[in-house]
C-alpha cells in the first residue's frame, strides 16, 4: 500500500502532458506578464493598511525592517518555487512538484489544500471588492445600491445576495474563459494603475516625512518587530500563483524564476516605501485605525486624495481576485489530467486553449459563495493551506537535488541546502502560531479529501491506470 501512495510521476511524463494537443495550455506569457501575475496577487488592499496597523501595535517605525524581515523568509520559498517551476514548467504549482518528488498522497494532499485556499481566498476577496465598490459609488459619485443587493443573509445587515461581489466573479471569469493573454493583459493594466496609485501616494507625501519620528525606531523592541513580520510575511504569499502558469509560460526556464523573484522583490520594495512613509509622516501610535492612508492623508490636508487610494485598492483587490481565479482552475486541471479527479475537467476550450471547464465551475462555485457568506468568514484558512503548499515545495527542492543530480536545472536555490531547510523551519513554525479552530477546520477539510481520495483516485489515478506504480525514472 505504501508503494501505490507513494508513486511518483515521471517528469518526462509531465512535461510530455503538456505536449498532448488536447489537454495541454497555449503558451502566450512572457517575463512581464508574469511579474505582473505575482505582484496582481502579492499586492492588495493590504498596502494601504497592515503598515499602519502593524506599526500602532506591534513594531511602531520598525515595520520597516518588519516587511524586510518577512521578504527574506518568503524569499526562502519563493526561492524554491523558482527552481521547481524553471525545471518542470507544468501547470499546478505545489501539486505537480509533489507529485514529481514526494508521492502521489502528498501531491493529492497538497492539490486539496490547494482547492481550498484558493476558493476562500477568492470568496473573501471578492466579498471584499463588493464592500469597496459600494462604498466607492456611494462617497464618491453619490449612487446607493439598494443594501438588498449589496449584503448576505447572513451578515450584520443582511440582505437577498452579493451582486457586486456576483457580478465582478462572473465578469473575470468570462475574460480567463476569453484567453490567457487576454486575461494577462488586463491584469497587466490593473497592476499598472495600482503601482502607479502607489507611487503617486509615495511622490506626493514623501517630502513630508520627518525622521524624527522613526525615534525610537523599535518601541516595543525586537520581538515586536518580529510579532509583526510573522503577520504581514502573509502580505507576501501570492508569488505561488506565477508558478499555476508555468506550462502557459513562452520561456518557462528563464522567465518563471524571473516573475516569482521579480514580483517578490517589486512588492518588498513598495510595502517598505509606504511604511516609511506612513511612520514618518504619523506617530505610528496614531495610526491603528482602518484606513491609516487616509489618516496620512488628512494629517497633511489632502483628503482630494483618498479617492485615488479608492481607486487604487479597488484595483488592488481586482488583480487579487483575477489571478486567484486564474490559479484555481489550472490546479484542479493538473488533477484532472492525471486522472486523481473526473477527465472532463482537464477538457481544454478548443478555441481559446483555457481549462473552460474548470474556469466555469470555479467561478460558479466562488460567485455562489460571494453571494450568501458573509464579509467577517474566517480567513486563516488561506493562510494555513498556503503555508503547508510553501513547506510541501521547499521539501520537494530538498529531495530532487539528492534523489534526481542529474536533471537539468535552468535555475538553483543558492545556499543549499540551508535556505530550503530554513523555509520548511519558517513556514512550519507560522502554522503552529495559528489559532487552533483553524487547524480543527483545515483537519476536517483533509478527512474530506483523504476519503475521496482512498474511494477514488487511488484507482483512476493514470499511474494505476498505466501500471507504473512507483516506477523510478531512469537515471
Amino acid at each position: 500500500m505504501s508503494h501505490t501512495l507513494l508513486r511518483t510521476k515521471p517528469i518526462q511524463t509531465l512535461l510530455a502532458d503538456t505536449q498532448d494537443e488536447h489537454h495541454s495550455l497555449k503558451k502566450s506569457l512572457r517575463a512581464v506578464d508574469l511579474i505582473a501575475i505575482g505582484i496582481g496577487c502579492i499586492i492588495g488592499v493590504g498596502i494601504f493598511v497592515l503598515p499602519g496597523v502593524q506599526a500602532a501595535h506591534n513594531a511602531g517605525p520598525g515595520i520597516i525592517l518588519s516587511f524586510a524581515i518577512a521578504a527574506a523568509a518568503c524569499a526562502c520559498s519563493a526561492l524554491c518555487y523558482a527552481e521547481l517551476a524553471a525545471m518542470i514548467p507544468v501547470a499546478g504549482s505545489a501539486y505537480t512538484y509533489g507529485y514529481a518528488t514526494l508521492g502521489e498522497i502528498f501531491a493529492w494532499i497538497i492539490g486539496w489544500d490547494l482547492i481550498l485556499e484558493y476558493m476562500v481566498a477568492a470568496i473573501l476577496v471578492s466579498t471584499g471588492w463588493s464592500a469597496y465598490f459600494v462604498n466607492m459609488l456611494s462617497a464618491g459619485v453619490g449612487v446607493h445600491l439598494p443594501a438588498a443587493y449589496t449584503a448576505s443573509p447572513w451578515d450584520k445587515t443582511p440582505g437577498l445576495f452579493n451582486l457586486p461581489a456576483v457580478a465582478i466573479v462572473l465578469l473575470l471569469t468570462f475574460l480567463l474563459v476569453r484567453g490567457i493573454k487576454e486575461s494577462s493583459r488586463v491584469n497587466l493594466f490593473i497592476v499598472i494603475l495600482k503601482i502607479a496609485v502607489i507611487l503617486f501616494f509615495i511622490l506626493l507625501t514623501v517630502w513630508h516625512v520627518d525622521p524624527a519620528k522613526w525615534s525610537p525606531f523599535m518601541p516595543f523592541g525586537f520581538t515586536g518587530v518580529m510579532t509583526a513580520a510573522a503577520i504581514v510575511f502573509l502580505a507576501f504569499v501570492g508569488f505561488d500563483a506565477v508558478s499555476t502558469t508555468a506550462e502557459e509560460a513562452i520561456n518557462p526556464q528563464r522567465d518563471m524564476p524571473i516573475g516569482i523573484m521579480g514580483s517578490l522583490a517589486v512588492a518588498t520594495v513598495l510595502y517598505m516605501a509606504v511604511s516609511a512613509i506612513m511612520t514618518g509622516v504619523v506617530p505610528y501610535q496614531d495610526l491603528g485605525v482602518a484606513d491609516p492612508v487616509a489618516l496620512v492623508l488628512n494629517r497633511l490636508d489632502l483628503p482630494w486624495a483618498s479617492a485615488l487610494v479608492s481607486v487604487g485598492a479597488i484595483a488592488g483587490i481586482t488583480s487579487v481576485l483575477l489571478v486567484l481565479l486564474m490559479g484555481q482552475p489550472r490546479i484542479l486541471f493538473a488533477m484532472s489530467r492525471d486522472q486523481l479527479l473526473p477527465p472532463f475537467l482537464s477538457n481544454v476550450h478548443r478555441r481559446f486553449k483555457t481549462p473552460w471547464v474548470t474556469t466555469l465551475i470555479t467561478g460558479g462555485i466562488v460567485a455562489v459563495f460571494a453571494a450568501l457568506t458573509p464579509i467577517d468568514v474566517s480567513s486563516e484558512l488561506c493562510s494555513i493551506g498556503t503555508l503547508f503548499a510553501f513547506i510541501i515545495v521547499c521539501a520537494g527542492v530538498l529531495v530532487l537535488r539528492y534523489t534526481r543530480k542529474d536533471l537539468p536545472r535552468p535555475f538553483r536555490v543558492p545556499l543549499f541546502p540551508v535556505l530550503p531547510a530554513l523555509g520548511i523551519v519558517l513556514c512550519a513554525y507560522l502554522m503552529l502560531s495559528l489559532p487552533l479552530v483553524t487547524w480543527w477546520r483545515f483537519l476536517g477539510w483533509m478527512v474530506i479529501g483523504l476519503l475521496i481520495y482512498f474511494l477514488y483516485s487511488i484507482r483512476s489515478s493514470r499511474l494505476n491506470q498505466e501500471g507504473v506504480a512507483a516506477a523510478p525514472e531512469p537515471k
